[in-house]
């Protein structure tokens, strides 16, 4: 039976892992000098990151569990899994202290304390896994958690159904044939209004915000992430970019039909010798006669032949040395090609030619390799026009944000999926004379697997929150993404083995998400510049925001 108690435990183990946070990131900062000498300390840098991201998951998930009560929706598996999360993100926390005492800095935490340590012992025993995971089991893995506002339960119901119904049924050949998302699926989320869902009104969008965008984006996930959850988030980066940099004819212009999905978008930053290093791209934009002439190839643009514009950012100071500061954002129109490989020619003499790569998962999108050859743009597609010239890495770092924030919900909802199916399965399949689900090493691991999940939910929903109130945050989408991802690849993969041998099969699900789960930790920011240049970097000040987030909600 659940311990009633569980709800008294969560205060007093977050507060002693908070208290054991701070002193450590406060030590952190007078080692790694504000900030200043992270890559002389990478590896504990990496470690403050990716702690400070636990327990901002942890304390998320307190919040919804609290908030839930409040709302006269006590749950006792909510509870059950918001303490023993807290527990195991302390006691890891704990570890990591008490083995590199000397790199954090600190003496003796209140996690060490007698009193917490009870606690924490008493929140993850395995009973409590136990207990959550046949209620998991139960309800097949379903998420029908309690969620405000009222908008947003009626958008999850709606984009449920459209994805069980039209999504779903088409995944799996989609995957399997590495086909092109179909017109009709993209048709139908455009009728649904999917594709403005953060566009202004004024611009032709639905103006619902990032909650609601999330967790739509979540749904569309878990009937498939490249043919479905991720063909909202480009034209999301595209939106951000214009509605913080793009002049007012520029809004007027291109939002519209972004909004109304007559536009499909491509977003192309990425080249072959250059990755994360975004202030180090090459591509090349000369002034010409009324416009801009591109030049250089481009790598990993998703969805880059069957894209109308490609939001392209490229070199308009021709000296490397200028950085970031020499970069400007174009949009960069196209036409639209079905296949795996394209060419198209302007004519003035201007090429652009794009080769799908074959990829193990995330397939229905296809991700390109461009090469172009003075391809003209005119000059009012520079985003922000004169005044935008040399702002194009600030307004694309403001994209990615968003494109991070997607990657929380997208990521989610791939675990969710995997999630199910795994429960779905441990009815289903029998072995010595039972379902494997009466088990207690299946309950336990399907019991973490919901609460991994259920952490990442509400840290990513968190994040949706913070970026409605403040458009310009960008620590804590990136803490979602890297949190998110890395529970879609575990849990994924822990379903996959509780599949057994099936698991391996391409008729089962349950391997098209384990293989389309490892690009999560990748794009978007790739897993370890996440921790280094954008968390360990920004935590302090992103902390105080998510901190007043959740004691106002």
């Amino acid at each position: 039976m659940l311990d009633p108690r569980m709800a008294d435990e969560i205060p007093t183990i977050l507060g002693a892992a908070r208290a054991a946070l701070d002193a450590a990131l406060d030590a952190g900062r007078r080692a790694l000098d504000g900030g200043k000498a992270i890559d002389e300390h990478q590896v504990h840098a990496e470690r403050l990151a990716y702690a400070a991201t636990e327990v901002a998951a942890a304390e998320a998930l307190a919040a919804y569990a609290r908030d839930r009560r409040a709302a006269g929706g006590a749950d006792p598996i909510t509870d059950a899994m918001a303490s023993a999360f807290a527990a195991e993100v302390a006691d890891r926390l704990a570890a990591r202290i008490a083995g590199h005492r000397d790199d954090f800095g600190t003496g003796t935490t209140a996690l060490e304390t007698p009193a917490v340590q009870a606690a924490i012992r008493a929140a993850q025993h395995e009973a409590r896994f136990r207990d959550v995971g046949r209620e998991v089991i139960l309800a097949r893995g379903a998420n029908n958690g309690w969620l405000e506002p009222d908008m947003a339960v009626m958008a999850r119901d709606s984009a449920r159904q459209f994805a069980r119904k039209e999504v779903a049924p088409i995944a799996e050949r989609i995957h399997q044939h590495d086909e092109l998302v179909p017109e009709s699926i993209i048709r139908q989320m455009a009728e649904l209004g999917y594709f403005g869902m953060s566009v202004p009104e004024e611009y032709g969008g639905q103006g619902m915000g990032n909650l609601v965008m999330i967790v739509i984006t979540e749904e569309l996930s878990v009937a498939s992430l490249a043919s479905a959850g991720s063909l909202i988030t480009r034209p999301e980066i595209l939106t951000k970019a214009l509605l913080n940099g793009g002049t007012e004819a520029q809004k007027r212009k291109w939002l519209p039909p972004i909004a109304a999905g007559e536009l499909m978008v491509g977003i192309s930053v990425t080249e072959p010798d250059t990755g994360s290093d975004v202030a180090s791209i090459r591509c090349r934009a000369e002034r010409g006669d009324g416009g801009w002439y591109l030049s250089g190839a481009k790598a990993w643009c998703t969805f880059a032949g069957r894209a109308n514009v490609l939001a392209l950012l490229a070199r308009t100071n021709p000296d490397v040395k200028a950085g970031a500061r020499g970069l400007s954002l174009f949009i960069v129109p196209k036409d639209a090609f079905p296949g795996h490989e394209f060419e198209q020619r302007q004519p003035g003499g201007g090429v652009l030619h794009g080769k799908a790569d074959a990829t193990p998962g995330y397939r229905g999108m296809h991700s390109f390799t461009l090469g172009l050859e003075r391809w003209f743009v005119p000059a009012e597609n520079l985003i922000g026009e004169q005044e935008g010239e040399g702002k194009g890495f600030y307004l694309q770092m403001q994209g990615f944000a968003a494109g991070r924030l997607q990657t929380g919900g997208r990521a989610t909802g791939v675990a969710q999926a995997a999630l199910e199916a795994t429960a779905t399965y441990a009815v289903e399949r029998k072995q010595f004379g039972r379902p494997i689900g009466d088990f207690q090493l299946t309950q336990y691991k399907l019991g973490r697997m919901a609460t991994h999940v259920a952490a990442a939910r509400q840290l990513t929903y968190t994040a949706a929150r913070a970026m409605d109130a403040d458009e310009t945050v960008s620590l804590e989408p990136a803490m979602a993404k890297l949190f998110a991802s890395d529970v879609a690849v575990w849990v994924t993969q822990e379903g996959q083995l509780l599949h057994g041998g099936w698991g391996f099969a391409e008729e089962f699900a349950i391997s098209r998400y384990t293989v389309d789960a490892l690009v999560l930790p990748i794009f978007e920011g790739v897993k370890p510049i996440l921790e280094l240049k954008v968390i360990a970097r920004r935590e302090r000040g992103a902390q105080r925001v998510v901190k007043v987030l959740l004691e106002e909600r």
